[in-house]
């Protein structure tokens, strides 16, 4: 018997196909048809005058429709939903997942653009902050090209530690800075932060500290990999190359306009060298783990005594909770401009 639909000359079927959405008129579950020269555009209901009319010359009658093949979700394929997280064509799962062979297959074949599944078999550890994984499924591989935001970062996720789960908040920070600015990135990984920053909010300087040299060896090729000039990348403890010579300043010291201390678990160790980076009048961007019991009063408190040490004070900007990162405790960063 068909359903209700419009005929319509194939040069003017994308038209028609706008003017029925807009209207709430077009079938979204049904396949659009057509034969040689005409489509076919399946209605949810027959269409009053008034639409008819807006719709102009086109035929109105009953046609046979195929529905739309749904796609299977990965809730569909498992029962469930897992946990996980994709860095460019590797995706990431807790090895000692009961399910994880499960999960690895259903991921690979949900996301066609993934080859890889890998399972964690240790937490984030060590001077370095990486962990151990062993394949679940797919190619044998720890190295991939992650795309986020425009921008391109080769990472070994072997050696070094990159989580997209911080892309918005990236995003966050690149707002703050402005073009004449300097900015210094203490713990600045495979760039993320770093190349987001020089290559969408164009400042006059990113000056990217890392002491893992897998890190400082991907920054450097991800400095290459997007075409950035602006970047001058370290190799060392950030709390060591403060006097260090950078090209234009004699040394890092009080050149900063913007100073990000993505280290959540230890930052604090380092806001000694944050504040003697910072120029008066710039901005620390601190990253901590704390407990919803004392979200934010402690690590406050932790850079006003840093600043007290240099003869110097904080304003708080801006302070925030990132992201739940276990039971009770959460990433939270905190904005502070120094006198």
């Amino acid at each position: 018997m068909g359903i209700n639909c419009i005929k319509v000359a194939k040069r003017y079927g994308e038209p028609n196909r706008r003017a029925l959405i807009e209207m709430e008129l077009l079938d979204s579950s049904k396949r659009i048809a057509s034969d040689t020269d005409y489509l076919f555009l399946p209605l949810v209901r027959e269409p009053d005058d008034v639409e008819k009319r807006n719709l102009g010359d086109v035929e109105f009658l009953k046609h046979e429709f195929k529905e739309h093949e749904k796609a299977p979700t990965l809730e569909d394929l498992l029962g469930f939903m897992p946990h996980y997280e994709v860095i460019g064509d590797i995706a990431l799962i807790e090895a000692d997942d009961p399910d994880a062979d499960r999960i690895g297959e259903a991921l690979l074949r949900f996301h066609p653009h993934v080859n890889t599944v890998l399972g964690a078999t240790s937490p984030v550890v060590g001077e370095f902050r990486v962990r151990e994984f062993t394949l679940i499924a797919g190619i044998d591989k720890t190295e991939t090209i992650h795309k986020e935001y425009g921008c391109r970062y080769a990472v070994d996720l072997a050696k070094a530690y990159f989580t997209p789960r911080l892309s918005t908040e990236r995003e966050r920070i690149l707002s703050w800075i402005k073009p004449d600015d300097v900015v210094v990135d203490m713990f600045a990984g495979v760039g993320p932060y770093s190349i987001l920053i020089a290559k969408k909010a164009t400042p006059k300087k990113v000056i990217a500290i890392d002491k893992n040299p897998a890190a400082v060896e991907f920054l450097r090729r991800n400095v290459v990999l997007n075409s950035v000039d602006n970047v001058e990348v370290i190799e060392g403890d950030a709390n060591l190359v403060t006097e260090t010579e950078t090209q234009g300043f004699a040394s890092i010291a009080s050149i900063a306009d913007h100073v990000i201390m993505n280290l959540p678990h230890n930052a604090y160790d380092f806001l000694d060298s944050a504040v003697k980076f910072t120029k008066p009048g710039g901005m620390i961007h601190y990253y901590g783990m704390t407990h919803e019991d004392d979200l934010f009063d402690g690590s406050i408190g932790l850079i006003e005594a840093a600043a007290k040490r240099a003869c110097r004070e904080i304003e708080v900007l801006e302070k925030r909770t990132v992201r739940s990162y276990a039971p009770h405790q959460y990433n939270i960063c905190i904005e502070a401009r120094v006198a």
